[in-house]
């Protein structure tokens, strides 16, 4: 059974655990049915952001559904086990009820900000109790914590779901990059949610060791991309761990200056940025094109 055969199945499987009709599946994913039937067939590919969608609607990871496993070895570097949501199983025993409160506690704190959301705004927003959300959540900052944690499944679902096929290492980072650049809705709502981390970080001791698990997988994944180059005689030789401590730095201050409106930046104007320090630091030639923009 090939690699396509066995994502088609696990698709399969994670239809029939739900209730519901493939319709209903294919409607939750906001796929048209016959699109999801083709790609049920293998008479057509599931999409990056498709993988993804039935990944977040499923509490699986794209990882999960192309390679049997979380910890299946992949283009991007796998979250430690703290920096996790749940597994698939306990995510599917919890049902949706659990998903929801995060999913609706994750948009109104990148809408509101951490300080102003409170325990009765997410109950009223899930139309349900304080109690139903304390049920799985004894108090605010584990709301914070798995907010944080959603931040780094939805980054890492994105960049398997996108990059898995892509052996290229140059082009690799340059999608990386493209990825991570706080354009769109969802981006904008992630780099959200990363600033009200970064800032209850740096006042509270207890959250940082979660914040630095969860930073480190962009860490990490930038640095294996850098070495993979320089195998490949794409990038010069280096030390790869310095360099990704400064593109890494350099993207989360132009993120912070882009979601600030500081005056004169921009999405644009940060992409043009970020390749010429590629150009200049990294890539063993200059880099001629920037990796096409609009995938979120």
């Amino acid at each position: 059974m090939g690699e396509q055969d066995e994502l088609r199945e696990r698709v399969r499987e994670l239809i029939r655990a739900l209730p519901g009709a493939q319709r209903d599946f294919a409607a939750a994913i906001e796929l048209d049915e016959t699109k999801l039937s083709k790609s049920l067939r293998g008479i057509r590919k599931f999409s990056p952001h498709e993988l993804v969608r039935i990944a977040e609607h499923c509490g699986v990871t794209v990882n999960w559904l192309l390679n049997g496993s979380d910890e299946a070895s992949t283009v991007t570097a796998i979250p430690a086990p703290a920096a996790r949501s749940d597994s698939p199983a306990r995510s599917r025993s919890h049902g949706d009820t659990r998903r929801r409160i995060v999913e609706t506690a994750w948009q109104l704190i990148a809408d509101q900000g951490y300080a102003r959301v409170r325990i009765a705004d997410i109950a009223q927003a899930c139309g349900t109790s304080t109690a139903s959300i304390h049920y799985y959540f004894a108090t605010r900052e584990e709301v914070l914590n798995e907010a944080l944690r959603r931040n780094v499944k939805l980054a890492f679902d994105r960049q398997v779901a996108e990059l898995h096929a892509t052996d290229n290492a140059r082009e690799r980072l340059l999608r990386l990059i493209e990825l991570q650049l706080p354009s769109g809705e969802l981006l904008r709502s992630e780099w959200s949610v990363w600033l009200q981390v970064w800032n209850e970080s740096a006042l509270n001791p207890k959250m940082r060791s979660l914040y630095w698990d969860s930073y480190d997988r962009w860490f990490r994944t930038i640095a294996m991309t850098i070495e993979d180059g320089q195998r490949q005689g794409a990038f010069r030789e280096c030390d790869a761990n310095l360099v990704t401590a400064q593109l890494t730095a350099m993207i989360d201050g132009l993120g912070i200056q882009v979601l600030t409106a500081r005056p004169g930046s921009s999405v644009a104007r940060m992409r043009e940025q970020v390749l010429d320090f590629v150009e200049r630091n990294i890539a063993a030639e200059a880099v001629t094109g920037a990796a096409s923009p609009g995938v979120h």
